[in-house]
């Protein structure tokens, strides 16, 4: 089934040419069945792109989809045109007495700041508290999900020596665990960041449980509330090509000891392109929390939302 966007958001043509099926408001308004509303608080600073990589995986589904995205009426993105935002974003104050299947809040480029230095620290967490009560299932990323296991648990985040910054293995804590139905033992999923959390504050927390694990870049995804929120490290939705646009994008901004993206480019050569391990769990993991933890789990009128418990 298709993805509904907006009409006219540039992912469609992309998306279009990779021979996705995206449908606009019009053809979806046609179909007699009630999509998932998935809302997208999209705090990354190149926007189309980070829509882009999201929708392509929320298309995989036999789900009709129905999205929004979500901005902060406290910060204006300095690469994104002002145009794209009034066009295809809402603000809170539009949208906080509405209802939606699930949600997605994506990482942000302020990681190196403490969180109550961030200057819509405020914003965001109201948007946190919100979700709890609105939102069937919500999907943090990267320092989003950082930053709402500090807010809801007060986990601390950690700067590491250097840029966790490539291609990492995982494992799975759980198999049996719907989120990882179809996976390998083992699988694979991109990180870029400065920072990040520790296992052993997490795991003495009685409501948080650490779904899956890696060697070499920690905690990866880590489950709440029984399934109502998820808080996911690292970046499975990015692109063959993402981690290699921020290693061009860090050398020519001259900043000193840019390493190579681990496990990325073939023979480890960035004049190779990259080996692309990541993708199908990718696809895997957003149809898999689709599937059991908004559409299964989500009521048919949605404004019963407010009254579920656990999952």
């Amino acid at each position: 089934m298709p993805v509904n966007i907006p009409d006219k958001l540039p992912a469609i043509e992309i998306l279009k040419k990779e021979h996705i099926f995206v449908m606009d408001d019009l053809r979806a308004s046609t179909q007699d069945i009630r999509p998932l509303r998935i809302l997208i608080l999209n705090l990354m600073p190149v926007k189309v792109t980070t829509e882009t990589d999201l929708i392509r995986l929320l298309s995989n589904s036999p789900l009709q989809v129905e999205i929004e995205f979500l901005g902060l009426s406290t910060h204006t993105p300095k690469n994104t045109p002002i145009e794209h935002l009034m066009s295809f974003y809402t603000n809170f104050s539009k949208i906080k007495n509405a209802y939606y299947d699930g949600m997605i809040i994506t990482g942000a480029p302020v990681e190196m700041l403490p969180f109550d230095e961030v200057k819509y620290w405020k914003e965001f967490t109201q948007i946190l508290d919100w979700a709890r009560t609105h939102v069937t299932s919500t999907f943090y990323i990267c320092w989003g999900a950082q930053a709402a296991l500090h807010h809801f648990y007060g986990i601390n985040k950690y700067p590491l020596e250097k840029k966790l910054f490539g291609v990492f293995k995982h494992r799975i804590n759980d198999p049996s665990f719907p989120l990882f139905r179809g996976f390998d033992d083992e699988f694979y999923a991109p990180h870029s960041r400065h920072t990040t959390i520790l296992a052993e504050e997490i795991n003495r927390h009685p409501a948080l449980t650490i779904l899956s694990e890696s060697d070499e870049a920690g905690v990866y995804i880590v489950t709440s509330r029984g399934g109502r929120e998820f808080y996911v490290t690292g970046h499975s939705e990015y692109s063959p090509s993402t981690l290699h646009k921020e290693y061009i994008r860090d050398k020519e901004k001259g900043m000193d000891s840019v390493a190579l993206p681990e496990n990325y480019y073939r023979n480890n050569d960035p004049e190779q392109p990259p080996l692309v391990q990541w993708r199908s769990h990718a696809n895997l993991l957003y149809i898999n929390w689709l599937n059991y933890f908004v559409y299964q789990a989500t009521p048919f009128n949605i404004e019963e939302v407010a009254q579920l418990g656990e999952l």
